[in-house]
């Protein structure tokens, strides 16, 4: 796996690519380095990273259990200590299902995507990260 950053401008705007694609990814840092809202900053693209490894396990298990999924989104929150290096403490995922889905199969699906399927869970939760999640069904 390898990735490649590309400074876009005379202040900290990236755009990044994976080698197993060509979509770029923007990244920029806060204001207070120079950044000018051009991209996500790390710290959210490391929410977002948590997010999306959970998802893509939760709608394929969903998925062999013949749930019928109209919609998925999800919201991560992240608190991070005060001191450098500012790092996660908590981290709170909500999936927002809408379809025809079983609660306690949507539960179980949601439990083995996060804990057991997701590898940024597992590197996260290494370092001392709380991580929780909550599933609403509509």
């Amino acid at each position: 796996m390898k990735i490649s950053l590309y400074r876009t401008n005379d202040a900290v705007h990236f755009e990044g690519v994976s080698s197993s694609t060509t979509a770029k990814i923007h990244i920029d840092g806060s204001p207070d380095i120079g950044g000018e809202g051009l991209g996500a900053r790390p710290m959210e693209l490391v929410l977002m990273a948590l997010g999306s490894c959970s998802a893509l396990d939760l709608v394929s298990i969903l998925k062999k259990q013949r749930q019928q999924i109209d919609d998925v989104n999800i919201d991560v929150e992240g608190q991070r200590r005060e001191e450098t290096p500012h790092i996660f403490t908590t981290i709170h995922i909500t999936f927002y299902l809408k379809g025809n889905i079983d609660k306690a199969k949507a539960e179980k699906a949601a439990e083995l995507a996060v804990k057991k399927y997701c590898s940024v869970h597992d590197m996260l939760a290494a370092g001392g990260v709380d991580i929780t999640y909550d599933i609403q069904i509509d």
